[in-house]
């Protein structure tokens, strides 16, 4: 069968991305099962596809054995022999088909095939679209809400993006037609296109959020060096300088607070600390109870436990809504941190009351005796 207007439309599809030798080789696979199926599976048949020549030809093949047993898909060496003197046992003996009524069977099939090919074709061009976007921060609109997800245009095309109830700030709407910065926190390959799971909870959002804002991070002048959160409550980041000139907080903070309150804002007004990392463990803890301060840390190296002291009325404080404030700190400085208030603590720098001792008490312990002695 020749057809131009057949390889023309594999050119055209070529020219939309998809592999055309790969095309043909799903189209032949396809054409020789549904050609099996007109005549019965039992015979071997395979079509092949000649885009150079815009040919469509079939083919039935045996093999050749030295005794048959399955006249359909065998031939004994003496018939073949009458084809062609130089076959020999094993070999395929193939005779070009032309089927009268296989025409529209194989133009049904090669519809299907090439529908199922473009669907994959679109779907993965969409996924290499969007697969870089991982871990990125990106603007999104709200679209619509079901069953507790938030559904959001990407600006990619059809490519919706879902933030979860999990990956929800609590207490914050979604409406529609609203703008949101998020955290692109999965993406995956799905069977009609990608899915897109988004995240305006992940600490993430917050650390590409300060990059947005403070150059001095984006362009590593300030190193994260660690950071922690709960959404809609708190995080804390513990930032430190590679240039001795620049404080690594002020940066952070901006000239009246204005570059940390962008990022405040952002995530709809959720504190955020931002304190100076340090390599003493007990400066570092101290700083990490920010916004509570902390009147001494006593620190145990072996297991890395830390007992912290605050003053009494700044135990709330210390300790934060929930235990979210000592929580994060934890968290922060990957120590142990056992809070006390201040009148928890024994005072050991007190004097001590003397005690009235009795005649001869210190001439005992000054005798020049032993127990033993006594003993005689």
């Amino acid at each position: 069968m020749v057809n131009k207007d057949f390889f023309q439309a594999l050119d055209e599809l070529a020219a939309r991305g998809i592999d055309k030798e790969f095309l043909i080789k799903a189209l032949q696979s396809a054409l020789t099962s549904a050609y099996k199926k007109h005549i019965g599976e039992a015979k071997n048949a395979e079509v092949r596809l000649n885009p150079d020549r815009h040919t469509i030809k079939v083919y039935s093949y045996k093999t050749v054995v030295d005794e048959v047993k399955d006249p359909d898909k065998e031939m004994s060496l003496a018939e073949a022999k009458t084809i062609k003197k130089s076959y020999k046992v094993g070999d395929l003996v193939m005779h070009e088909e032309n089927p009268k009524s296989f025409g529209r069977i194989a133009a049904q099939t090669a519809k299907q095939v090439i529908m199922q090919r473009l669907r994959d074709a679109e779907r993965g061009s969409m996924y290499a679209e969007v697969s870089d976007k991982q871990n990125a921060l990106m603007t999104v609109v709200v679209k619509r809400t079901d069953s507790g997800n938030v559904y959001c245009d990407m600006g990619l095309g059809q490519i919706e993006g879902v933030i979860s109830p999990r990956d929800q700030i609590p207490g914050e709407a979604y409406l529609p037609n609203t703008r949101l910065k998020v955290y692109v926190r999965t993406v995956r390959d799905g069977y009609d296109m990608p899915y897109v799971q988004l995240s305006r909870t992940n600490v993430g959002l917050v650390k590409k959020l300060l990059e947005l804002e403070i150059p001095e991070i984006a362009n590593g002048t300030v190193e994260i060096k660690s950071i922690v959160r709960e959404a809609g409550l708190r995080t804390k980041v513990a930032v430190s300088s590679n240039d001795p000139n620049l404080d690594a907080v002020g940066a952070c903070i901006g000239n009246r607070g204005v570059r940390i309150n962008e990022v405040i804002n952002e995530v709809g007004g959720e504190k955020i600390d931002v304190i100076e990392w340090s390599d003493d463990p007990a400066v570092y803890i101290t700083r990490a109870m920010s916004p509570a301060p902390v009147s001494r840390v006593e620190l145990n190296p072996i297991d890395k436990t830390s007992i912290v002291v605050v003053p009494d009325n700044k135990l709330s404080l210390a300790i934060g809504k929930n235990g979210h404030n000592v929580r994060l700190a934890v968290r922060l400085t990957d120590w142990k941190i056992d809070l006390k208030a201040e009148s928890a603590m024994p005072k050991f720098d007190e004097p001590k009351e003397e005690v009235e001792k009795p005649e001869g008490f210190d001439d005992l312990f000054t005798m020049d005796s032993t127990f033993d002695d006594l003993d005689e």
